[in-house]
């Protein structure tokens, strides 16, 4: 059986203040796009930063990799693909694309990986039952 695909695209404007002298990306404006994706993605397939609050749980980021195939420029109009990628583990894996929209061509690739905690920041090793419910949800099985 094929893996159900969840993802969300959306095209964004390289802003002034997100570029270096050289009128390049910078690379710490890279996870803010990150993030903006996301959270994009939450609000499409209903599992946003509230959801996690709500049940009582963080999901910070613990491992984050970002791969700069070619370079970004100031004022162009890019578009990055999120997709989850599903494990039975308690965590939230995402994939990213940057793409060119003139040519399609591939500008960054990342991953995030996520992990839960509880309110006191002690790292929870079961997926929360609010996880579990949005896993079935989605038919996400392994």
């Amino acid at each position: 059986m094929a893996e159900k695909v969840l993802s969300f695209s959306r095209e964004f404007e390289v802003r002034f203040s997100e570029v270096d002298y050289m009128g390049v990306v910078w690379h710490g404006s890279y996870p803010l796009y990150l993030e903006d994706a996301r959270e994009g993605w939450g609000h499409k397939y209903g599992l946003c930063y509230d959801d996690y609050l709500s049940n009582h749980v963080y999901a910070p980021i613990v491992d984050m990799d970002i791969r700069y195939h070619r370079p970004i420029f100031y004022a162009t109009r890019p578009r990055i693909d999120i997709t989850y990628r599903y494990t039975p583990a308690a965590k939230v894996i995402f994939d990213y694309e940057i793409r060119d929209t003139k040519d399609g061509a591939l500008l960054t690739s990342a991953r995030t990986v996520q992990a839960f905690t509880d309110r006191q920041y002690q790292l929870i090793l079961e997926n929360p039952d609010f996880y579990l419910r949005w896993k079935e949800r989605w038919k996400l099985h392994g």
